[in-house]
């Protein structure tokens, strides 16, 4: 199996230089190479492809307009990674009135267990698959927090909701996850088939 290389290794200092000169084979040639990453963020976030990759396409729009203004130092596949997660977030509290009225829990638990271990045993596909199932807040708390390492704290300043209903949303998609994923098993096994029995000649 090839061996992936690495975003950043794509990304030279050259190439965003030519961005921030608005040189467009250089626009082009940046959106090419974050596109695998920023539509792997966008696609975990959204729940249709169609959703995503608008996502994706106003992220990267702020992307190259923050050049400028991106830290000294700060590693440039993380800045970048941010900006998106950010933008998929902004997206969601606009259209949250919109969207099906979710009901939150007044006093949820304030203790739940962190990223399981059974998330590294299943499929990367059929893990997308019930992550974009989840309620639209419980999917983007346990994105944020499971995945992207974001911490309680700051998720709950990102999506304006408490810490404890943070914690909760997380202990509620690992059910949800570990519910459709034993789900999904039992169909995907074969019900085993009784071997008839012959007639007897009379």
């Amino acid at each position: 199996m090839p061996c992936r290389v690495p975003v950043i290794l794509m990304v030279t200092e050259a190439l965003i230089q030519g961005c921030i000169q608005r040189d467009e084979r250089a626009e082009y040639a940046l959106y090419k190479a974050l596109y695998p990453m920023l539509m792997g963020i966008c696609a975990r976030y959204e729940r249709n492809t169609q959703d995503a990759a608008a996502t994706l396409n106003a992220g990267f729009l702020k992307i190259l307009t923050g050049l400028n203004a991106r830290p000294s130092g700060a590693p440039f596949e993380a800045w970048a990674r941010r900006i998106v997660i950010n933008t998929v977030i902004d997206r969601y509290r606009r259209e949250r009135p919109r969207r099906e009225h979710e009901q939150l829990v007044d006093d949820p638990p304030t203790e739940v267990a962190v990223a399981n271990d059974y998330l590294k045993e299943v499929e990367a596909e059929e893990l997308r698959r019930a992550i974009a199932s989840l309620p639209p807040m419980s999917r983007n708390v346990f994105n944020l927090f499971a995945i992207d390492g974001y911490p309680h704290a700051e998720i709950a300043e990102l999506l304006q909701i408490s810490e404890g209903t943070s914690k909760w949303h997380v202990n509620h998609a690992r059910t949800l996850l570990k519910r459709a994923l034993a789900e999904r098993g039992r169909e995907t096994t074969p019900t085993p088939k009784h071997h008839e029995q012959p007639e007897r000649v009379r």
